[in-house]
């Protein structure tokens, strides 16, 4: 026997009520319409659905039953209606965001932080990629968003990139490096260090082929290699060494102590750090709604960083 999910919706809202006009109320239905559906469940299971002369209504034994697979088929129709709502909203839902490692540490890591607490709803699924599998990923339907460096004309017409900052890389080292306490810092002085290679795949591998070309060198003392932006960091924090980072992410982290700016100017690559999404794929809600937090997040930053960039790091040079 195969009854009408409906009819058991309304059974249970009718009992929970209290009457058949509470009940109609609640579901947006007129009195009259929930009366025939309950004459309806009635027929089909050949059975009463209330005892008789009892106010307010109460449920037979079957009946009692029935209300409750009602109640679940109830509840589960408002989760999905809150669903919906939400998706097309943007406050439920899943997000997946892929972005190059270092940016996504030092600066996107802490606006995921301060979305979610705004959103509590909604998921964030992280990953740490690079422009040719941001690229593969969205194409794949594997991404919503990807935060990625990319170059003037690069980003192709499949996909959509929204500049959030633009690029400018600096030469990194520890607060109190020898070099620190230099001026001028001369070309030749880069060499005397050991210096840290950025993540395999990373943009910051060609920029640091640049510095290279810059000062008359064909390679470098490297004494690190592969590591996170933590561990670099660390690294820069108990040696000498030298390492090429984007300026900001040495921002994010100047309150550390770890970790500051060497005051040498150096070839700028031709890059700017935003948002690519596919263009013409469907759009996530949620997803939109998290790239406009980030892109007014940077839009703050984007201000702190040239007043530090020109109070602090070239002010003394």
């Amino acid at each position: 026997m195969r009854l009408n999910e409906r009819h058991l919706m309304q059974l249970a809202a009718v009992l929970d009520a209290g009457g058949v006009s509470e009940g109609a109320a609640m579901l947006g239905l007129t009195q009259p319409a929930v009366s025939r559906s309950l004459s309806m469940l009635e027929a089909r299971i050949g059975e009463p659905l209330f005892i008789k002369g009892r106010r307010p209504l109460q449920a037979t034994p079957l009946a009692a039953q029935l209300a409750g697979q009602g109640r679940v088929i109830l509840a589960a129709s408002r989760q999905a209606s809150d669903a919906v709502q939400g998706f097309v909203k943007g406050s439920k839902g899943l997000v997946r965001v892929g972005g190059v490692p270092f940016f996504m540490d030092a600066m996107i890591s802490r606006m995921i932080g301060e979305f979610q607490c705004r959103e509590p709803e909604i998921i964030i699924q992280q990953s740490y990629m690079n422009l040719p599998e941001v690229t593969a990923a969205l194409e794949g339907d594997q991404l919503d968003l990807g935060i990625v460096a990319v170059g003037e004309a690069s980003s192709g017409s499949a996909f959509e990139f929204t500049e959030i900052l633009q690029g400018r890389n600096v030469v990194a080292c520890h607060p109190s490096h020898p070099l620190m306490r230099k001026r001028p810092i001369e070309a030749q002085d880069l060499t005397a260090y050991p210096w840290v290679a950025p993540l395999p795949g990373s943009p910051l591998m060609s920029d640091l082929q640049m510095i290279l070309m810059s000062i008359g060198m064909s390679d470098l003392n490297i004494r690190y290699s592969g590591g996170s932006l933590m561990s670099v960091v660390n690294f820069l924090a108990e040696t000498e060494a030298l390492a090429v980072l984007p300026f900001s992410v040495v921002f994010a982290l100047r309150d550390s102590g770890h970790v500051t700016v060497l005051p040498y100017q150096i070839p700028q690559p031709n890059r700017s750090l935003g948002i690519m999404r596919r263009a013409g794929g469907p759009r996530n809600p949620a997803s939109d709604r998290f790239a406009s937090h980030v892109i007014v997040a940077f839009d703050s930053l984007r201000h702190a960083i040239k007043r530090h960039e020109t109070a602090v790091v070239w002010g003394h040079s």
